[in-house]
């Protein structure tokens, strides 16, 4: 191909030719052509031969390239508005450079007022997606956001580029505040219908006395099968277990089985009571028996459980002066209230519990020694979350559904690197610190998407986390070595709670060894330790290899 910079003549082109747009020859640009046209209004087109084939005027290229450039913006613009979507386009500069009908419907903004104008003059800057986009290069896809306070979308955006540099951003957004608000009312309705059913229990108790323990681990389940043996006797049982291990929820399914439904359940927590009014709240008193008691007096919990169970949460945090009465009542089945003359019978069962290590306790002469045998006649020791941690996504889910209720909150799922920071954790305040940190991510997802920041710094990557031997040492150890800097050693009677523990846990590994095909580093991996680790544990509790 040659140019000239002149019209040529009739005898070197004997007739005028002009060639459509889509003959010049793809290796010329238009960059190419434009400079030749400053030289001359014409372009000489030649064939392979180099002979001459014609020649096109600069008008004719102009307007051939104005209307393919009209029909490819037609064809854009037909299948832009056919997606079905509202589209929009933001320039480098921020602003809106194009907005589909679709978007006109979204969000009731003609594209006459928000064309070529800033996007953040119509939404606040931090619900937008598409100016995190341009500025970050960030690309999402089906992400639920809300670019207003009423209104809920789900987004697809990707950046702009050009030389690789980003030019602009494209969003497609589809609206789905019908379904949330739909969704919203069915959560609603789901709570107003809990609450009946919760009406209808105190009327008809739930047949499952487990319904309320959730989690299917071989611990959980030994525990339920323990439950069963004790719910064929009357005999006093003592649930020992670290803080937020769930021990009310054991001695209440421990009630469920062996009691009439008509029975009451009575709980009293033995370290929430001033010791001056522990007596009388246990007792209870006749009138006039002290200055500003009730002139009808009143019965005390141990009356209040009669024909059903009278649980003593914390036991060992019982006044000193309380626990020789208390032992008069296990062994006489009899009391006297607070002022009165008149012995009454106790016609309950006791379920006692407690997180501390009693027989260290005992040691140290802050619990009686006969007491703690009047109560320990049959003892369910509850594991703690850290041993428990396939049950991590059965808790997690129904916290989730509780407080999304309560909160109004609309969490569809828990992402997996979230739930990957909660089956790292060791969890030391066990299902009640599970239950406060899923409390805790439903309050701070507003917009769906629970994000890994929403949790405690502890659980957070940047967090320090071990797993040491500390995995499986029970709460007595961790007591006993935070409470002994000033006291003698303790000489712990036979069949301590630490032996008991200790006995426990070493059953526990084994069965999860014999799961595990005996292969040490599959069960090391599932309880969150090293190998090494799992080898001392097993050395000190005497067990040897399967």
């Amino acid at each position: 191909m040659s140019s000239s910079t002149s019209a040529p003549s009739s005898r070197s082109l004997p007739h005028h030719i002009m060639l459509p747009v889509p003959m010049i020859p793809p290796t010329l640009e238009l960059v190419q052509i434009i400079p030749m046209f400053s030289k001359s209004p014409y372009l000489i087109v030649t064939n392979d031969r180099d002979e001459w084939s014609g020649y096109l005027s600069a008008s004719d290229i102009m307007k051939s390239m104005h209307q393919a450039h009209r029909l490819m913006e037609a064809y854009l613009e037909t299948t832009l508005e056919t997606a079905g979507s509202a589209l929009s386009l933001i320039n480098e500069e921020a602003n809106v450079a194009y907005w589909t009908s679709g978007a006109e419907h979204i969000f009731s903004i003609s594209k006459t007022d928000i064309i070529g104008q800033p996007a953040a003059n119509f939404f606040p800057p931090e619900r937008l997606q598409s100016l995190k986009t341009l500025y970050t290069g960030e690309t999402v896809y089906r992400k639920q956001h809300q670019p207003r306070p009423d209104l809920f979308a789900l987004i697809n955006a990707r950046p702009v580029r050009l030389d690789g540099r980003i030019v602009g951003a494209v969003a497609a957004e589809v609206d789905i505040t019908t379904e949330i608000r739909l969704h919203q009312e069915l959560l609603h309705m789901t709570s107003k219908v809990q609450h009946l059913e919760k009406a209808v229990a105190r009327l008809r108790p739930e047949t499952d006395p487990f319904a309320r323990i959730k989690g299917s681990s071989p611990t959980i389940r030994q525990c339920q099968e323990t439950i069963r043996k004790i719910s064929t006797t009357p005999a006093t049982v003592l649930i020992l277990g670290e803080s937020g291990t769930g021990k009310e929820l054991f001695a209440k399914a421990i009630h469920d089985l062996r009691e009439p439904q008509t029975a009451p359940f009575i709980a009293i927590n033995c370290g929430a009571i001033p010791a001056s009014l522990f007596e009388s709240e246990l007792f209870g008193y006749e009138k006039g028996a002290f200055s500003g008691a009730d002139p009808k007096g009143k019965k005390g919990k141990i009356e209040l459980a009669d024909g059903g169970t009278l649980f003593l949460d914390e036991i060992g945090e019982m006044p000193s002066e309380l626990q020789v009465k208390l032992l008069r009542v296990l062994q006489e089945r009899s009391y006297f209230p607070v002022g009165g003359t008149r012995i009454k019978q106790a016609n309950c069962r006791i379920i006692a519990a407690t997180n501390q290590d009693l027989p260290a306790m005992i040691a140290r002469n802050q619990f009686r020694e006969d007491l703690y045998y009047r109560l320990n006649v049959i003892n369910l020791i509850i594991p703690p979350l850290r041993l428990r941690k396939e049950d991590i996504y059965e808790l997690t889910q129904t916290f989730l559904q509780e407080f999304s209720l309560l909160y109004n909150r609309h969490i569809e799922v828990i992402p997996p690197e979230v739930f990957k920071l909660l089956f790292q954790y060791d969890w030391p305040g066990n299902v009640r610190e599970l239950r406060n940190v899923i409390e805790r991510l439903t309050i701070l997802t507003m917009d769906g998407e629970v994000k890994p920041e929403y949790l405690p710094e502890s659980l957070t990557p940047s967090a320090e986390i071990h797993h040491d031997e500390s995995v499986l040492i029970s709460v007595a150890g961790k007591r006993e070595n935070t409470t002994r800097s000033d006291a003698a050693p303790a000489q712990h009677p036979p069949a301590s709670y630490q032996q008991q523990v200790d006995a426990y846990e070493g059953q526990l590994l084994l069965q999860y060894l014999e799961a595990a095909g005996g292969n040490k580093r599959t069960l090391a991996k599932q309880l969150g330790i090293s190998r090494a680790t799992l080898y001392n544990r097993m050395k000190r509790l005497g067990l040897k290899s399967v």
